[in-house]
């Protein structure tokens, strides 16, 4: 069975984006190695499930473009999921993060769900359920 363990999330700064998801988001690092000029920097959910995200440099001036492309348009990255997303928004509000607009269900049978700013050029579409 072939299965998903790890997803790069472009990042424009690491460390920016290490104090961002563990800080904020509450993932713990998993892996912090040295890798040329660098990290290989992988966060995960404290409890140890789901997928490792792998905040990688957007070294490259195509990976920018992208990055810079998805954002300036409202396009997600990525998502992650929770289990209530109101009290996630009403927590990392408080800690300074911005969203794109309150909690919504954009339709019948669709979770709710709310888009974040990750300060590091992303937005991450946060995903009840």
């Amino acid at each position: 069975m072939i299965r998903c363990n790890l997803s790069s999330v472009m990042v424009l700064d690491q460390q920016v984006a290490e104090d961002f998801y563990v800080g904020k988001l509450g993932f713990v690092k998993k892996h912090d190695i040295p890798a040329g000029g660098a990290r290989w920097l992988t966060v995960q959910a404290p409890d140890g499930s789901g997928v490792e995200l792998l905040l990688e440099p957007a070294g490259m001036d195509f990976a920018r473009e992208y990055q810079k492309t998805l954002y300036e348009k409202g396009i997600p990255l990525t998502q992650l999921g929770c289990d209530d997303v109101k009290a996630e928004y009403a927590r990392l509000t408080k800690l300074g993060v911005a969203f794109r607009g309150e909690p919504a269900t954009p339709g019948p049978g669709v979770p709710l769900m709310a888009t974040l700013e990750d300060g590091c050029g992303n937005l991450i579409l946060l995903v009840e359920g």
